[in-house]
């Protein structure tokens, strides 16, 4: 297996978790869709992304998108958080935790009573307070995305669920118990 190529640690000090705008739509698109060809999330297109642009963040350095993450609302008190993803030479240094971080931070600036998330990636969310529950919770999710996956009969993803609390600001600091 070939070591990935990693930027020095001094430059990954610049990096900003910050609102997407309209020039990071192409790389947003194209970094989601390299790991949506890995069976890791659903694919996104160009308006999609367009039509959504207010509810993603992203990571970047040198004008470089490194990671990103959206909100999407299903209902006034149900929103999942959805393509989360890092490029592959910046694993484990952090930016995905960071994207979270920031991610929890705008939900709860939004009121957003409950975050859930479908995902292969249990104790990252457990990190961050989300628990285990079942897909059956979150219905409009498996009419609307689960519907379009060629893995709906084979669905290796677990339903977490975190319920904000505005009063609860520790609700949005990772635990120690491990790292990205």
């Amino acid at each position: 297996m070939k070591p990935h190529k990693r930027k020095h640690p001094q430059k990954l000090q610049t990096i900003t978790i910050r609102q997407a705008e309209a020039t990071d739509i192409s790389q947003i698109v194209n970094l989601v869709n390299a790991y949506a060809l890995q069976g890791t999330v659903l694919p996104r297109s160009l308006k999609s992304v367009e039509e959504s642009l207010a509810d993603w963040l992203v990571a970047e350095v040198d004008t470089e998108i490194l990671g990103c993450v959206s909100l999407l609302r299903y209902s006034s008190g149900l929103v999942e958080v959805r393509s989360l993803v890092v490029r592959d030479r910046y694993h484990g240094l952090g930016i995905g935790s960071r994207l979270m971080h920031e991610l929890l931070i705008e939900a709860k600036r939004r009121q957003i009573p409950t975050l859930f998330a479908l995902t292969r990636k249990v104790p990252f969310f457990n990190r961050f307070g989300f628990s285990l529950t079942t897909k059956q919770m979150f219905p409009e999710k498996v009419w609307f995305d689960c519907q379009q996956c060629p893995l709906i009969n084979n669905c290796d993803e677990s339903a977490m669920v975190l319920h904000l609390n505005s009063e609860d600001k520790e609700s949005i600091e990772p635990s120690k118990k491990s790292t990205d």
